[in-house]
């Protein structure tokens, strides 16, 4: 099979997924089990692209010219690489849980929700793997309308108001701000391509890179910058694992991509360096880290605290692109992958405990560790992650947004950085402490007043629930040994303008 042929099946296998879950809906256990086998073969197939292009490969395939200089064009490069490794393989990990979730929480309208799914993931793939920015704009959209009818999925009151905010800030971003930074950028260059070293330097009057770039950080909704976030907190109304879907797998992570993807290959970071245009991004996306984790503090919400947390997190990534060096490119790049493993656990780990014990504030939570241990262990695991410890993956993007900042001679940065670990540590660790470690109160004594017994035993999720939970967990550890190679492939991440030969 020809690269390009693999790219095509990559694409092709979650979209005729659909159709297959489609007209399985009513026997659910072959339903299912089409959503999981679909997400093996996607995920071996990305695989199989992904030794091509660590050999040096950029396959590229054109599907259609819309009009001359107008096309929508797949073609594979590192940063995409990367995404898409991520979105499929983490898709196996959803799959499964999704089977223990939807049926021990007794979701209705299951056969639309994996339908949905599989569109969701097929859109994420296509953004990884856009050639141009007309492409990667055509399936954003499609990502976002994709996951709206998710979002809403519960269709009580409070999850349809939800789907309103989350489908109106991302249309109304992407349609004021993006659609014009496309535009603009077209009418600049004459070009959509994505270039190493970018495609604005001689194009565009320094005095307007900022304006630009602000329209495209601000177009850029799924990135989650405030103030246009309130669409994360607020689609937290869905099931748990579209949260995974939203937090992890997909949406913000397609947010963040994209950030960096125009970042590196429209603007170009050495252009954004000498310019200074990159500055007041920095700043803000600074501010967003704080003011997120302060929130995460006063939520009792245990879903709500998680979601602020990824705002926070999300910055990360778009503070390493805006600091406009290869480390903050490889810091922000890394950060994609690890936080997609800590919060997709944490996330997983908050629906499990839902299946189980119907707890969802962070207060009723006291003690509950005794009879969920698995659950909070993989939950403290997930935390030190996103906190940034050793000996787990999130230690090492923290570490590379650090010499980012002091490559750039931000020293204020790196004190951001510091205090939002501290931050990390409040908000996350006073859950399994609680958990662990706080004596059942009030009703919880009641429902837990065998809680230490040897003869009660423990009430873990359902095991479809439990087993992603502990391969994620085990997941944010193995990152942590396997950051050589991660590293020198994203060093393989075009920083600078390609050489004619």
């Amino acid at each position: 099979m020809t690269d390009a042929n693999a790219l095509l099946l990559a694409l092709a296998i979650p979209t005729v997924t659909m159709f297959l879950i489609a007209a399985s809906g009513s026997r659910p256990n072959i339903r299912d089990g089409i959503s999981v086998t679909a997400s093996i073969a996607t995920f071996a197939v990305v695989l199989r692209l992904l030794e091509s292009v660590m050999a040096g490969a950029r396959p590229s395939v054109t599907l259609v010219e819309v009009m001359p200089g107008l096309v929508i064009n797949f073609s594979i490069e590192p940063l995409g690489m990367l995404f898409a490794t991520v979105a499929s393989g983490l898709w196996i990990v959803t799959a499964i849980y999704s089977i223990g979730y939807m049926r021990g929480a007794h979701e209705k309208k299951q056969t639309r929700f994996y339908i949905c799914f599989a569109l969701a993931i097929a859109a994420a793939l296509a953004i990884a793997f856009s050639g141009n920015l007309f492409t990667l704009f055509i399936f954003y959209e499609v990502l976002t309308l994709s996951t709206y009818p998710l979002v809403a999925h519960k269709e009580t009151p409070e999850a349809r108001a939800g789907a309103r905010v989350y489908l109106g800030i991302l249309m109304t971003t992407s349609i004021l701000f993006l659609l014009v930074a496309v535009i603009w950028t077209w009418n600049l260059t004459g070009t959509m391509e994505f270039r190493a070293g970018g495609i604005l330097e001689g194009n565009i009057d320094p005095v307007y890179v900022p304006f630009l770039l602000a329209l495209f950080a601000f177009g850029i909704g799924k990135a989650a910058l405030m103030p246009f976030h309130r669409w994360l907190p607020a689609a937290m109304v869905a099931p748990t694992p579209v949260s995974a879907l939203l937090h992890a797998v997909a949406v913000v992570k397609a947010g963040v991509f994209t950030m960096l993807k125009v970042g590196t290959y429209i603007f170009g970071v050495g252009f954004l360096g000498r310019t200074g245009a990159s500055e007041w991004l920095v700043w803000l996306a600074a501010a967003t880290i704080l003011i997120a984790s302060i929130v995460a503090l006063t939520k009792d919400d245990l879903k709500a605290r998680l979601a602020y947390s990824t705002v926070s997190q999300l910055s990360y990534i778009t503070l390493g692109m805006a600091l406009a060096n290869q480390m903050g490119i490889i810091g922000g790049s890394m950060h994609i992958v690890m936080h997609a493993m800590g919060k997709i656990t944490l996330f997983m780990c908050a629906g499990a405990i839902y299946v189980a014990a119907h707890k969802t504030k962070v207060s009723e939570l006291d003690g509950l560790g005794r009879k969920m241990p698995l659950t909070f262990i993989a939950f403290t695991i997930a935390s030190l992650s996103i906190i940034g410890l050793p000996p787990f993956g999130g230690a090492w993007s923290k570490w590379y947004l650090l010499l980012s900042a002091a490559d750039a001679g931000q020293l204020v940065i790196i004190g951001v950085l510091m205090l939002s670990s501290l931050l990390n540590v409040a908000y996350l660790l006073s859950i399994p402490a609680r958990a662990f470690f706080a004596p059942p109160r009030g009703q919880m004594a009641h429902s837990l007043g065998a809680a230490a017994s040897p003869s009660k035993g423990w009430e873990e999720a359902p095991l479809f629930c439990l087993v992603p939970i502990c391969l994620t967990a085990l997941g944010c550890i193995v990152l942590f040994f396997a950051i050589g190679g991660i590293y020198e492939y994203l060093l393989s991440i075009p920083i600078l303008p390609e050489t004619a030969p």
